[in-house]
């Protein structure tokens, strides 16, 4: 399986689980546009656009650096019309970037209420219709276009809503993008999918959820190597699922997964959200 020659256009990925994504495909000798806000450093992330560039290229792939924010349809139509520039068009779409807050009703303000709709729902939404034509032109060009959106299963549990029910919302808003895409584009052969992982992963994302304990998470590599597979599938045949990463690792011969954990040796991991 392999990624060489493709196109692929990543929100959010200048660290984490974007930029380990971008980086897999990377050692495939991948073209990535690193679509992401950071282009200077932040005090307490590491990470920004151009050192992510710079490990792609040392992984081996071609880097496109973009300052993005993926809220702001002037500056997507603009990062995806140098990405073709660039490289001649678009592949593959990861819609990664999303904003988090494990917050009731009255603690979430409508501030960050508006802003995990605008980054999760509208962003994703705005990506995935500004890349569409293009992934069209890959279909049509037999080059197995495909959208991975991180997202979850859509679920509705109400215990998966009770306490954080805008992010749920805004995390849901993103799998019914999945949901819907997948049917509108089937006959066009663009495999529409979501990703999510069974247990929580070690990401900047952590620092929004007070008390996690890091060494029973998993690395953002498990993420990339099971985006990773499912991008390497037809698209065409492989549409419109709600994949977990260990299943699909799974299906793939990968069932000792001793190489993710933060902690080595550690078994007892803490599942994710949205899984029952």
């Amino acid at each position: 399986m392999s990624l060489k020659g493709r196109t692929l256009f990543v929100t959010g990925a200048s660290r984490g689980i974007g930029l380990a994504i971008a980086l897999r495909a990377a050692r495939d000798g991948a073209n990535v546009a690193i679509a992401a806000k950071t282009s200077e450093p932040h005090p307490k992330l590491a990470g920004t656009i151009y050192s992510a560039a710079e490990e792609i290229e040392k992984a081996g792939g071609a880097a496109l650096p973009l300052v993005c924010d993926i809220r702001e349809e002037t500056q997507v139509n603009e990062a995806v019309t140098r990405t073709v520039e660039r490289f001649g068009g678009i592949d593959i779409l990861v819609n990664n970037a999303s904003a988090i807050s494990l917050t009731g009703t009255l603690e979430t303000s409508m501030k960050r209420f508006d802003l995990m709709f605008a980054v999760n729902v509208r962003g994703t939404y705005l990506c995935s219709r500004t890349c569409i034509p293009y992934l069209l032109e890959s279909a049509r060009a037999d080059r197995n276009p495909h959208i991975l959106t991180l997202s979850p299963p859509l679920n509705l549990n109400p215990i998966w809503f009770k306490n954080h029910v805008a992010y749920t919302m805004a995390k849901y808003g993103m799998s019914m993008c999945v949901l819907g895409m997948a049917e509108e584009f089937r006959s066009d052969g663009i495999g529409v999918n979501a990703l999510w992982p069974r247990t929580v992963i070690n990401t900047a994302a952590l620092a929004m959820i007070p008390g996690v304990d890091v060494d029973k998470c998993r690395t953002p590599e498990i993420l990339a190597d099971s985006a990773h597979a499912i991008l390497n599938r037809d698209a065409r045949r492989h549409t419109g699922n709600f994949y977990l990463d260990e299943e699909v690792l799974a299906a793939e011969g990968m069932t000792d997964l001793r190489r993710y954990a933060v902690r080595p040796g550690n078994e007892a991991f803490l599942p994710d959200l949205f899984l029952d």
